[in-house]
């Protein structure tokens, strides 16, 4: 699968990935926050929808598909109380383990920046919506750390080449965060280094790859003594798990000035 990122917004990436081979005329949409960049491109590469789906419910994620629907009335997959006033028309809601044969794709239950947020995973890509990102991971706005962390331990042991098409372009604010964390990761001022260079040329620093950010994202390294040592020394006290680790490196992205 080759996905590719739609700008929207100020920062958001909605996601077009080709159903598959013998059907290269036909793409599913991801987290389509809005609807005319989706369509502009449809319309540009003479593509049609074959489904929508949906990570989590935060309107720049869900607020397009009403408009993409009354064009083509493809169904919609996604969280329990989100996609409920679509499962009539063919689409339905989705949770752990449940499959999407039809794309390749299975469900992970990946909570923490809301309770009911899935990500999409198969031929080598996850959807994530804004659980992990390129060098970071996204705000508890209603789960706890506990689960978060739980969420992205469940993607870190994807494989390692997996492409991560998360819904953000926060990479170069994330990457520099994560130096303050890890200031002699050599790895990460390498990947800040080339991040920065293609923000300039205004290019996309995502999909990322998981090997990367395996090296470089500082809330998937919570186990990695380096990380630890810095959340000790920012909290002030002994730290007795990678999940403390990680909420303590979360509260510290959150009041974070660059």
């Amino acid at each position: 699968m080759q996905p590719i990122p739609v700008p929207a917004f100020k920062d958001n990436y909605i996601w077009l990935a080709p159903c598959g081979e013998g059907d290269e005329r036909r793409v599913i949409v991801v987290d389509p926050g809005t609807a005319a960049p989706v369509l502009d491109r449809l319309t540009e590469q003479q593509w049609e929808p074959a489904a929508i789906l949906i990570t989590h419910h935060h309107h720049d994620h869900v607020d397009g598909v009403e408009a993409l629907r009354a064009r083509f009335p493809v169904p919609v997959f996604g969280p329990p109380g989100t996609v409920d006033r679509w499962t009539g028309q063919g689409g339905r809601t989705l949770t752990e383990g449940d499959r999407l044969d039809e794309f390749g794709l299975r469900v992970l239950a990946t909570p923490g920046h809301t309770r009911d947020h899935l990500s999409y995973v198969g031929q080598g890509v996850v959807f994530c919506g804004d659980t992990l990102f390129a060098g970071g991971c996204g705000r508890l706005f209603e789960g706890t750390p506990e689960q978060m962390y739980r969420s992205l331990e469940k993607l870190r042991a994807l494989p390692d080449d997996t492409r991560i098409c998360c819904a953000h372009e926060y990479t170069l604010a994330n990457l520099r965060f994560a130096r303050q964390v890890e200031p002699d990761n050599d790895a990460l001022a390498r990947r800040l280094e080339e991040t920065e260079a293609m923000r300039r040329e205004g290019k996309a620093t995502v999909p990322s790859r998981l090997d990367l950010e395996k090296q470089t994202n500082p809330f998937l390294r919570c186990h990695e003594p380096a990380v630890r040592a810095a959340a000790e020394r920012f909290c002030r006290r002994r730290l007795n798990s990678p999940d403390q680790v990680f909420a303590v490196i979360r509260y510290w992205k959150d009041i974070y000035k660059q």
